[in-house]
């Protein structure tokens, strides 16, 4: 995600308190994902406030959706994850490697490519 209108559309998704638990309740889901009812449950939400916020997490590319019978399974996005946290870490990666050390191993681990200088 190099995009910055994308990253701040992420930002924006991220930056409500039910929205941000949600996802990091999707993230912890992965690679499986949860239903959308089963996330308002969880939440203690009700499913027309979680559907909204779902439909936004949805549209800021950090949430997938699939139809499976008569339930929507939402997943993480952790492609679009590593895509935000490289964006954020760009400029750190090139000015100071050992700086950035700690966070680049959490990439690559997550399967974020870096290149010879370790930038994302």
């Amino acid at each position: 995600m190099t995009d910055t209108r994308a990253a701040l559309a992420a930002f924006s998704a991220l930056s409500q308190e039910t929205r941000l638990e949600a996802f990091r309740l999707l993230v912890k889901a992965e690679p499986e994902g949860l239903p959308a009812g089963e996330i308002a449950r969880r939440l203690d939400v009700p499913q027309n406030t979680m559907s909204a916020h779902l439909s936004t997490l949805t549209a800021s590319g950090l949430v997938l959706s699939r139809r499976e019978g008569r339930s929507i399974i939402y997943r993480a996005d952790l492609t679009a994850m590593r895509g935000l946290t490289a964006f954020l870490l760009e400029d750190c990666c090139r000015l100071d490697r050992e700086t950035s050390a700690p966070a680049l191993a959490c990439l690559a681990a997550a399967g974020c490519e870096t290149d010879k200088n370790g930038a994302c």
